[in-house]
């Protein structure tokens, strides 16, 4: 039977969410924490993949097993993950359900404090030095809905068959002193988001102007577009499923 698993995590100790050679994973964990407590080998396959030090508030992935789940399964689970993997649930779908073909959009917001903050270094990127103008960023946001082919903002030696992204939703939000980017799209390039926030912080600063903005979509090269921002103001916040536009009300 094939389960969907939803859980969150803190990225900071993790290198992403999937399995790297020698390196530490939310995937790792996640599997040797299915397979010690289910006694067998369990392979999950996840609705994306989030970079080092990228976090997740939500994120799916679904495992196959014959086992009979106990009832007190994400309890175990979660006294099982370390402090910073939490599952919300785990339930049934069909067998040919899968976590990542089957989505429909993902959500990412990217956070910026404007004041230096202590409590934040983990989990936003630190701009106190800079002024930024937001409402020039948000015009280049009006621009992204132009195009679908984000090559210039890709990781380079990829082996994507395409870059082309359909994005729905794009915007800055200033609220006291965090500055909030909220994008959603059909899919997402590796490092897609952050080339796009460090680009228009560029924009912001006034180092960038928005015309050059839309030659550097154009040119298709990643070498012109902005340096990617930090991972750590990065959160993938919502996967969305047919039918589901709430994954909170996910179920089948």
């Amino acid at each position: 039977m094939r389960y969907f698993i939803e859980f969150s995590y803190q990225g900071k100790n993790y290198f992403g969410y999937q399995i790297q050679p020698n390196e530490i994973s939310v995937q790792e964990e996640l599997e040797k924490a299915l397979s010690t407590l289910l006694r067998e080998r369990i392979k999950t396959t996840g609705a994306g993949r989030t970079d080092t030090g990228v976090h997740a508030k939500q994120m799916f992935a679904h495992f196959d097993t014959e086992v009979t789940l106990p009832e007190d399964l994400t309890y175990r689970l979660n006294s099982f993950l370390p402090p910073d993997i939490s599952v919300k649930r785990i339930f049934g779908v069909k067998d040919d359900f899968h976590a990542r073909f089957d989505a429909t959009f993902r959500t990412y917001e990217y956070d910026i404090a404007l004041n230096k903050d202590p409590f934040s270094q983990d989990s936003a990127w630190q701009l106190w030095r800079r002024k930024l103008n937001v409402e020039k960023m948000n015009e280049a946001c009006k621009i992204l809905f132009e195009y679908e082919d984000f090559t210039s903002f890709a990781k380079l030696h990829t082996d994507n068959k395409t870059n082309n992204c359909k994005i729905y939703k794009a915007q800055w939000e200033l609220k006291d002193s965090e500055l909030k980017f909220t994008i959603s799209a059909d899919r997402f390039l590796r490092n897609m988001v952050r080339a796009i926030v460090g680009t228009m912080v560029e924009i912001g600063a006034g180092k960038t102007a928005l015309d050059d903005f839309r030659n550097i979509i154009e040119a298709k090269n990643r070498n012109l577009a902005g340096t990617s921002a930090p991972p750590q103001g990065l959160f993938l916040v919502k996967v969305g499923y047919p039918g589901m536009p709430d994954s909170e009300n996910l179920g089948f």
